[in-house]
């Protein structure tokens, strides 16, 4: 009997093929496809393909393949470990960003010397050429498989519900499967029970790979819980993409800007105030100031007005905002007050609960509501540096970019719906132009939604009708900025969806910095109205937004950004004036009067240092401008310029370098190349 043909679509064309292809078959001879997306999911190569499938082929260096190799990768890992602790108690093995990690339970703790022989191990089995089978069981048979593996059980028996047995779990109408690695003589050396997909073969993880480091951590996630070593690794198509990885950390490690804070003296985290918090030095809190303050005249000539709202509130205000209890979990715990005693000191009246602000939009909507609004005063955009506390777990909080207490560039704007999409453009306009007065200038927008799941919709409120039209006035507009645009279903905030600008930094990273968010909920649980024009009241649309995210995490980006070499407008110092000897004391601090004048943070480094100290100081300080003064520089009434890189130009005219300083920071000038003298 002759095998049946089927049509597939194939890169967007039809094909026939026979029944019982594989897209090993299909994909014969082109050995850049690892895997294959069948109607949009990722598939092994050696899985039949069914009549009407939509086939696209995966590649080593997409992201779709490079998510595959890690996950390979943490197999590969997992066998070598079970190879040293036979009695290892597998937990789960998932891909991560730039990498991959795997639980293990019932192990020694890891030493950088065991980090090496896994390695080592890894490196035999890679080159050995294992296949990865794949094969369907029932649970019964997966028990029965894995009798000694408890983690294993465990997940078998949730079926792979929640997130963390999501990466090992596959359900549905294939049931559970196992992953053979399986040797070229037949023999399986080692399985695991995992949803896939994976690589053909162990040899295509070739040299690109390497382990990281490792940790503790609780399975699933639960304090309460088992714990267990969790070992990282990271995975790349190539030895070379791994050894520019590699520099990129290392680049990223010098630009650390927990490092840098305190080297320039800019801030610290003393472990009296607590984790998440940071004060800020002299030099540290001239830049805050300078960047506060840009920020908030560009707010005021955009027409915000400013406001200000406590720190503390009574709990009700976030059940009335909806905040709780579906926020309850990154707040603060809440405090007593306004408890009433006797003269014995015995609670005559229960206090209020009252929490720490996580968030200022429900003050906002009281200020609204303060008193009757008309649609003429529309849009209202409000304003606040809101200090807000966040409850992050110790062990995730993370110097300036992940903190307990910070402060929001927050606005919240209300309008109409029909005001709402050219609102929404303005502003994301106004993110970018700010951002881009910082010298940040590679962007793209990402769009969150709401999780369509019917597990995960419970954790979002509002009406299927309001969250469509709210994102379909999303995506109109960032369609209409022409900047890319990327989808993140499921992470819109429980009350809307919204608009985050990612902003790529020096060094190739990407952070999410603005945010505007699209709230049709808040305005009905405060009862917001506006007077229409026909006398009506309505509800105002709500729009959440942040240009910075927050002062300090920016902060923190701008610190990375620029290495702690500041542009001359940011820098907390931005001249230091130098005398080559004692003799021209005076003649310097003359000059570092009239820069004073001009509105110039200035230095004078009149200490016993030698003038070569003195200098490097300046350099390891990155000052911008380092002038210098000798004998001939006093007579003909001029200095030395010394820039960051090293460059000199000598004999400028002291009313030359103080109109060119003057200048460059007055233009906000962030290309080095631009703080130099053009002569």
């Amino acid at each position: 009997m002759s095998p049946q043909q089927l049509t597939i679509t194939l890169d967007g064309a039809e094909r026939i093929i026979e029944e019982g292809t594989t897209g090993t078959t299909l994909f014969e001879g082109d050995r850049d496809v690892v895997a294959m997306k069948v109607d949009g999911e990722p598939w092994d190569l050696s899985r039949e393909l069914h009549t009407g499938a939509v086939v696209e082929p995966i590649t080593l260096a997409s992201q779709d393949g490079l998510n595959i190799l890690r996950h390979s990768a943490t197999h590969v890992m997992a066998q070598a470990v079970q190879e040293i602790f036979p009695e290892v108690n597998l937990g789960i093995g998932p891909f991560i960003t730039d990498g991959f990690y795997y639980d293990f339970g019932n192990i020694d703790a890891v030493t950088p010397e065991l980090l090496k022989d896994i390695e080592k191990r890894m490196k035999r089995i890679v080159k050995e050429g294992q296949s990865f089978v794949r094969r369907e069981i029932s649970e019964e048979e997966g028990r029965v498989e894995l009798a000694d593996q408890p983690y294993k059980l465990e997940l078998i028996d949730t079926k792979g519900k929640g997130a963390e047995a999501s990466a090992s779990v596959e359900v549905g109408a294939g049931g559970l499967t196992i992953y053979d690695n399986v040797r070229r003589n037949g023999e399986v050396a080692w399985k695991d029970l995992c949803r896939g997909p994976h690589l053909p073969s162990t040899k295509l993880i070739g040299q690109g790979f390497a382990l990281t480091k490792s940790s503790s951590a609780y399975w699933k996630g639960d304090q309460h819980g088992d714990s267990l070593q969790r070992i990282y690794g990271t995975a790349w198509a190539s030895k070379e993409d791994l050894k520019a990885y590699q520099t990129r950390l290392a680049e990223a490690a010098k630009r650390d800007h927990r490092k840098l804070g305190a080297e320039l003296d800019l801030f610290s985290f003393p472990e009296e105030i607590g984790p998440g918090l940071v004060v800020f030095h002299p030099k540290g809190g001239m830049l805050r100031h300078e960047i506060e303050k840009y920020v908030i005249e560009r707010h005021e000539r955009a027409g915000f007005d400013f406001v200000h709202t406590p720190e503390i509130t009574k709990a009700g205000l976030f059940h009335t905002s909806g905040h709780l209890p579906y926020y309850a979990d990154t707040m603060f715990p809440p405090m007593l007050a306004d408890e009433e005693t006797d003269a014995e000191g015995n609670v005559t009246k229960a206090g209020q609960e009252y929490y720490l602000k996580a968030m200022n939009c429900p003050m906002h909507n009281l200020i609204f509501r303060s008193r009757g609004r008309s649609y003429r005063e529309l849009p209202l955009r409000l304003f606040e540096m809101g200090h807000d506390y966040r409850y992050e777990k110790s062990g995730v909080v993370h110097g300036l970019t992940r903190m307990r207490g910070f402060t929001q560039d927050d606005s919240h704007t209300y309008c109409t719906r029909e005001q709402a999409p050219e609102e929404i453009k303005k502003q994301i306009e106004f993110f970018i132009s700010i951002l881009k007065a910082f010298g940040l200038t590679d962007f793209y927008l990402e769009l969150s939604t709401r999780d369509e799941d019917g597990a995960k919709k419970d954790k979002f409120i509002g009406s299927d009708e309001d969250w469509e039209a709210a994102t379909r006035t999303l995506s109109q507009v960032c369609a209409s900025t022409g900047l890319d645009l990327v989808p993140d279903p499921g992470g819109a905030a429980f009350y809307g969806p919204k608009v985050s600008v990612q902003v790529k930094d020096a060094i190739g990273r990407t952070w999410q910095m603005s945010t505007i968010q699209y709230d049709f909920n808040q305005p009905e649980r405060f009862d917001l109205e506006y007077t229409a024009a026909d006398g009506s009241h309505q509800r105002p649309i709500m729009l959440h937004s942040a240009k910075l995210g927050s002062v300090e995490r920016f902060i923190g980006v701008l610190t990375e950004h620029y290495a702690g070499a500041f542009p001359a407008w940011l820098a907390p110092v931005q001249v230091r004036l130098i005398p080559v000897a004692e003799a021209f004391d005076d003649y310097v601090t003359q000059v570092a009067a009239r820069l004073r004048e001009r509105g110039v943070r200035v230095e004078t480094d009149l200490s016993d240092d030698r003038f070569g100290k003195k200098i490097r100081n300046a350099s390891k300080e990155k000052v911008p401008f380092t002038l210098i003064a000798g004998g001939e520089d006093a007579e003909a009434g001029a200095v030395s310029f010394r820039f960051r890189d090293g460059e000199q130009t000598n004999g400028v005219p002291v009313d030359e370098a103080i109109e060119h300083i003057a200048d460059v920071i007055a233009r906000k000038v962030n290309d080095p190349a631009g703080e130099k003298l053009a002569r």
